[in-house]
């Protein structure tokens, strides 16, 4: 993959530990949980990305 989907990726990756954090500080389960839904997303994008840089 390209350093622009990596980089997406990485934001993606940032602003899932930012929600994780607002919804922890202010009780609010539902932000915090899909702050680590999107962690979750961005760490997945990251494996395919490295299985696809292993082949090449």
């Amino acid at each position: 993959m390209g350093f622009v989907d990596k980089a997406k990726n990485a934001a993606e990756d940032a602003i899932g530990k930012a929600k994780e954090v607002v919804g922890d500080v202010t009780d609010n389960k539902d932000l915090e949980a899909e702050g680590k839904k999107d962690q979750g997303s961005a760490g997945a994008k990251k494996i395919g990305e490295n299985v696809k840089d292993t082949f090449k």
